[in-house]
Order: C-alpha cells, then sequence, then structure tokens
C-alpha cells in the first residue's frame, strides 16, 4: 500500500467515525438540530431521525473493505447528504448573525461554510467514487 492510500483509508476511517457520531447524535439528542432546521422542511422531526440513520448507514458503507461499490455508494450518499443539509448550515449561520450578540460568530460559521464542500469532496474520495489517478493528457492516443 502506497502513502496516499495509506491517508486515504485513514480519512475514510476517520470520516467514517465523524459520520457515525453525527448520526447518533441526531437520534439520540435531535434537539440542537431542530433549532436549525429550516421553517420551510416538513416534520423536522422526522427529518432528524432519518438524517441520523442515513448517516450512520453512510459511514457502515464506509467501514466496510471488501465490497467497493458499496463503499462508494455510501461515499456518493454522505456527498449528497452533505450538499441537502447545507441549507440548515446556511439557516443556522443567518439566525446568529441576527443575534444581537452574533451567536457563534464568524470565527466558527465561516470555516463551517468552506468545511461542507471540503467534506463533499472527502466523501467522493475516500470512498473512491472518485479516482485520485491522474487522467491522460490525451486520452485518444
Amino acid at each position: 500500500m502506497v502513502f496516499a492510500d495509506m491517508i486515504r483509508t485513514a480519512l475514510r476511517f476517520l470520516l467514517a467515525l465523524f459520520y457515525g457520531y453525527a448520526g447518533y447524535a441526531h437520534i439520540v439528542r435531535p434537539e440542537p438540530f431542530l433549532t436549525i432546521t429550516p421553517h420551510w422542511v416538513p416534520f423536522p422531526e422526522a427529518v432528524i431521525f432519518w438524517t441520523g440513520i442515513a448517516e450512520i448507514a453512510g459511514a457502515i458503507g464506509l467501514l466496510q473493505p471488501f465490497f467497493e461499490p458499496l463503499r462508494r455508494a455510501a461515499g456518493v450518499g454522505l456527498a449528497l447528504y452533505a450538499l441537502c443539509v447545507w441549507p440548515a448550515n446556511i439557516n443556522h449561520f443567518a439566525m446568529d448573525m441576527a443575534r444581537i450578540d452574533g451567536g457563534l460568530g464568524l470565527g466558527y460559521h465561516v470555516p463551517r461554510m468552506i468545511a461542507q464542500p471540503l467534506l463533499i469532496w472527502l466523501a467522493l474520495w475516500v470512498s473512491g467514487a472518485i479516482s485520485q489517478r491522474p487522467r491522460p493528457d490525451n486520452p485518444t492516443k
């Protein structure tokens, strides 16, 4: 295993732990997630519960070592999940900035906004859904 593969595997396990814990938190303690859920989301309690299930399922999919299509599907699913929950993060940002005290502030929210596309890319990369191999300069040769 080359060094890049070791890094990719380590980050895959780290991301799986992150999503596994986040999923657990969504199910066991949904209140903080409910407070940042946009008002237009129907059935917010059910949505929070099922997002927790989705995170746990994605984490399990990332951790399995033998069936690559399942691992790639988990990566795509987690990337789509991160994209779909971005409105809640934006809503949280807007709610906090509207508070008199500024809530958690820009030091929290700006890195969080930057982290979201990185999480999307990371889920795709560590799962193997996107390749790490360079493309040839001229694929017709």
